[in-house]
C-alpha cells in the first residue's frame, strides 16, 4: 500500500479525537514530498521532525498557489481550478490530481450538515463562475446537482425568470424535499433588489427553503457587512436565517454556517488562528486576549497539493471551541477573492 493511499484512509476516517494525529502524518509527508513545501520549512529552518502539534505546523503561505505548481510529489494533474479576481490581479491555481476524492469529500461535507443530497432540489444562481470554465465552485455544484436526481436542479445564469418560475412552482406544490437556492452574493442581492421583489413574496410559502451564500462581490457591487447583506436577504426570501459556504479554490474542503456567519468546522478542515502582529504565535483554541487573528487552514483533502495554507483572512473562534468560528473581514491590501466572505 503507498503512502499516499494509507494517508488517504486515515483522512476518510478522520474523526475530531483522531484529526491532529492524522494531520501530523499529512504534513511530516508533504514536508518530505511536497518540493514547494519543502523548500520553505527549508528557508523558515524548520525541521519536521521536531514539529510535535498544530501549532508548530508552518502554514504556507496562500499566495504561493499564484506563482508556483504546488504539488505533493509528481501526480497526474486531471485540473487546475482557478481562483476569481479583478482585472489585473494575479489568480490563484490549484493542480489537482483526484476529482473523483474532492467530490467524494465535498459530498460528504454537505451531508455531514444538510442530509442526503437526493432530498434536494439544487438552484444555483452563479453567474460569474458560470462565465469561466474553471471554478471549483462551478464543479463541486455539478457534483450536487446530479446527486440530487432532480429535473428542476440545475444552474440559471441570465434565465432569472426561469428561476423564479420554478420556485413559484415549489410553493404551489411542495414535494417535501429540501429547496436549496445556492448564489454568489451579489447575485442574490441584485434579485432581491431588483423590480422582480414583488415576485419573491410566495418564496415564504416554500417549507424548509435554503438560501446559502457562498460570499463574493466580484467588484459588482460595494462591498457590505456580512450583518447587512443577511438583513436584506432574510427579508426578501422570507427565511429566518442566511446559510453561508466558506471555501475557497486552494483547498478542498468546506465548511458551512446555517445562520449568524458562524461556521462549524468540517471533518477534514479546522482553522487555526495566528497573532496577526506575530504570525508564529498560532492557537487552535480561545486564549486570553486573543480577539481575532488571521485564519490558517488545515485542511486534509489536500493531499496532493499544501493542506496546510496561511489565508489572508481573519477570524474569531465562537465560544470555547476552536471548531466554530466566524469570518470578520480580510488582511488590508489582500486580493479581493470570489469565494471570501463579505469585508
Amino acid at each position: 500500500m503507498s503512502r499516499r493511499h494509507s494517508l488517504k484512509q486515515l483522512v476518510k476516517n478522520v474523526t475530531s479525537d483522531t484529526f491532529e494525529d492524522a494531520a501530523l502524518a499529512v504534513f511530516r509527508w508533504q514536508a518530505a514530498s511536497n518540493f514547494i513545501y519543502r523548500e520553505y520549512l527549508t528557508h523558515l529552518n524548520c525541521h519536521p521532525e521536531s514539529v510535535q502539534s498544530l501549532t508548530q505546523v508552518p502554514f504556507m503561505p496562500i499566495g504561493f498557489f499564484k506563482k508556483h505548481i504546488v504539488l505533493t510529489e509528481s501526480p497526474v494533474v486531471r485540473t487546475v481550478f482557478e481562483s476569481s479576481g479583478t482585472t489585473g490581479v494575479q489568480t490563484g491555481r490549484h493542480h489537482v490530481a483526484d476529482l473523483d476524492w474532492y467530490t467524494e469529500i465535498s459530498i460528504n461535507i454537505f451531508e455531514q450538515t444538510y442530509g442526503p443530497l437526493s432530498n434536494c432540489h439544487l438552484l444555483a444562481l452563479l453567474p460569474s463562475y458560470l462565465e469561466r470554465n474553471n471554478s471549483s465552485l462551478v464543479y463541486m455544484v455539478q457534483q450536487f446537482i446530479a446527486q440530487t436526481r432532480s429535473p428542476v436542479s440545475g444552474f440559471f445564469l441570465h434565465n432569472v425568470d426561469e428561476l423564479l418560475k420554478t420556485l413559484k412552482n415549489f410553493a404551489q406544490n411542495p414535494d417535501g424535499r429540501t429547496v436549496l437556492l445556492w448564489g454568489v452574493t451579489f447575485a442574490l442581492l441584485d434579485l432581491a433588489e431588483s423590480d422582480k421583489r414583488k415576485d419573491l413574496e410566495y418564496l415564504r410559502n416554500i417549507p424548509g427553503l435554503v438560501v446559502m451564500e457562498t460570499g463574493g462581490m466580484k467588484g459588482r457591487r460595494r462591498e457590505m457587512l456580512r450583518e447587512e447583506v443577511h438583513e436584506v436577504l432574510t427579508g426578501a426570501f422570507g427565511v429566518n436565517a442566511i446559510h453561508s459556504e466558506y471555501g475557497m479554490t486552494e483547498l478542498l474542503s468546506q465548511s458551512y454556517s446555517q445562520g449568524d456567519g458562524i461556521f462549524d468546522a468540517s471533518t477534514t478542515m479546522r482553522v487555526l488562528l495566528r497573532d496577526i502582529n506575530d504570525p508564529r504565535a498560532v492557537y487552535d483554541k480561545p486564549a486570553p486576549g486573543l480577539r481575532y487573528g488571521g485564519i490558517n487552514v488545515v485542511d486534509l483533502a489536500n493531499l496532493d497539493s499544501c493542506s496546510f495554507i496561511e489565508t489572508q483572512d481573519l477570524g474569531r473562534f465562537v465560544g470555547e471551541s476552536s471548531q466554530r468560528f466566524e469570518v470578520i473581514g480580510r488582511f488590508d491590501n489582500s486580493d479581493v477573492r470570489g469565494c471570501n466572505l463579505l469585508i
